[in-house]
């Protein structure tokens, strides 16, 4: 482990200088192609720094935020958009800070804009989620790590049910970890990254207003917007949409691919892109059907609801849970939990705690 610990130092030292030569030369090449020839070398080395690393939490969230936020984000700086480019330019902490952190700030309240038809103004913020929200999260968390302890009294079915809440809390605890300390560095008001997705009531309001946030604003000023831009010269407004939504989904089921290589350096056999490319699929002819029904008909929310998480979890156990265990993320999580906490009982046997 210390091996490791000292590889990711060296990995965000050079993830650093990186982003520092960023923010000074490509920053005053116009934008375009030449900007974006510039970036290129920064982007093959943010591809291939992961690959010194190994474990599940220091890895896995090295190459989430560096392999593919930190490279879309720099591609869109290449052309002049994005959360890197703004007028005025923006000091290079934060500059560090958005390229390779998961953060999204929050929009400017003010001036508040008002709504044509009503004198009540339009609320775009979302409200900062309370710590006691996470603190359940974590206390859920550690419960069921004490589960796992019995799963041979447990059915299959149950503890692959179980791996999707692990996932679901541990993603959004370490998010949120990181978007806590961005907080604290730059004094800004974040957007929250998840929004109780087990509430969703679609698969649309699922992966578009619920479900890693962060993922959906960058992907649709990447793939989603050029996209339909393109498809809507070919196919006209109505249908421009749907190869959009297609192609957003096959690049998230690309990425997540590369993010599992690194972890297991296996060869991939794309079940987890066939799990995105399904999600795409089921999205899009739920946004057809509702442009058919045109609000003259919908499901109530109790029915509507169950259905959307049971389809995401059911395709997991099918398509996304079975590549996660072939690659050994489930014994990697555990030694890490348990060299974590044998970390936590030697700093408090220093302090002079035990």
């Amino acid at each position: 482990m210390e091996g490791e610990i000292k590889n990711f130092f060296m990995v965000w030292l050079s993830v650093l200088t990186s982003l520092i030569y960023c923010y000074f030369l490509p920053r005053k090449i116009p934008e375009g192609k030449l900007r974006l020839l510039s970036i290129i070398p920064i982007i093959c080395i943010f591809t291939l720094l992961p690959l010194n690393l190994s474990s599940m939490h220091l890895g896995g969230t090295t190459a989430f935020f560096i392999a593919w936020l930190a490279n879309f984000k720099l591609l869109l700086f290449s052309f002049g958009q994005g959360p890197l480019s703004s007028d005025p330019s923006i000091s290079l902490g934060r500059f560090i800070s958005i390229a390779c952190l998961p953060i999204k700030i929050q929009p400017d309240p003010s001036p508040i804009l008002k709504n044509k038809e009503t004198p009540s103004p339009q609320v775009t913020q979302k409200s900062p989620k309370s710590p006691l929200n996470y603190a359940i999260k974590v206390l859920l968390l550690a419960l069921l790590l004490r589960v796992y302890h019995y799963t041979q009294y447990i059915h299959p079915k149950i503890i692959l049910l179980l791996y999707c809440f692990h996932g679901y809390f541990g993603l959004e605890i370490i998010l949120a970890m990181v978007a806590a300390l961005a907080r604290s560095l730059l004094g800004l008001e974040l957007e929250p990254q998840f929004d109780e997705p087990y509430l969703s009531t679609s698969l649309q309001d699922f992966w578009g207003r619920r479900w890693n946030l962060m993922v959906s604003s960058i992907l649709r000023p990447t793939v989603y917007v050029p996209i339909r831009s393109i498809s809507k010269r070919v196919m006209g407004s109505r249908c421009a949409p749907l190869p959009a939504v297609l192609c957003t989904f096959i690049v998230s089921g690309l990425m997540h691919e590369l993010i599992f290589f690194y972890l297991g350096r296996q060869k991939t056999t794309w079940e987890v892109t066939w799990f995105f490319v399904l999600h795409g699929i089921c999205l899009a002819m739920e946004i057809e059907g509702k442009k058919w029904v045109n609000g003259k008909w919908r499901l109530p929310r109790v029915v509507s609801g169950p259905l959307a998480v049971g389809f995401v979890v059911i395709t997991n156990f099918w398509l996304f849970l079975p590549h996660i265990l072939r690659c050994g993320a489930e014994d990697k999580a555990y030694r890490e939990y348990a060299a974590m906490a044998a970390f936590a009982k030697d700093i408090a046997r220093v302090l002079g705690f035990d």
